[in-house]
């Protein structure tokens, strides 16, 4: 693991406690997105993950309603990526939210990535997660 692969993994595991102090809308969970992975989202906008293969932040664009009576929500963001391999990437997350139980939310993702290491190449990737909004 190089220094900036460690550095982005400190940043990413310590700055959502930090921001949480004031933020009364804040959700962990669990996720298959950089393998398995903990997953923590703030404001609905900003959601860090770490995994086994990597870590990951996205940040929540625009986000929508499917229908008003059904608690399904659509979302879409940009963000970035790092695996513990050295490789990391600019990502487009596109997904849907599900509101299952008090509290418990499920998400759906597909992310066209943008892998920068050594020299641009496409990629796809995804993640389903389940997260418990505090």
């Amino acid at each position: 693991m190089n220094k900036f692969t460690l550095l982005v993994s400190a940043l990413l595991i310590t700055s959502p406690f930090v921001l949480a102090s004031d933020s009364a809308d804040l959700e962990i969970g669990m996720a298959i997105d950089q393998q398995l992975s903990v997953v923590v989202e703030l404001e609905s906008k900003y959601r860090f993950t770490v995994g086994n293969e990597g870590t990951a932040f996205d940040y929540i664009i625009k986000r929508g309603d499917i229908e008003a009576d059904i608690p399904v929500s659509w979302f879409v963001g940009v963000g970035g990526w790092a695996e513990w391999d050295d490789q990391f990437g600019a990502r487009v997350p596109l997904g849907v939210k599900v509101n299952f139980h008090d509290g418990w939310n499920a998400y759906a993702q597909v992310h066209p990535e943008l892998n920068l290491y050594k020299g641009p190449e496409l990629q796809i990737g995804g993640a389903l997660g389940v997260t418990y909004k505090f």
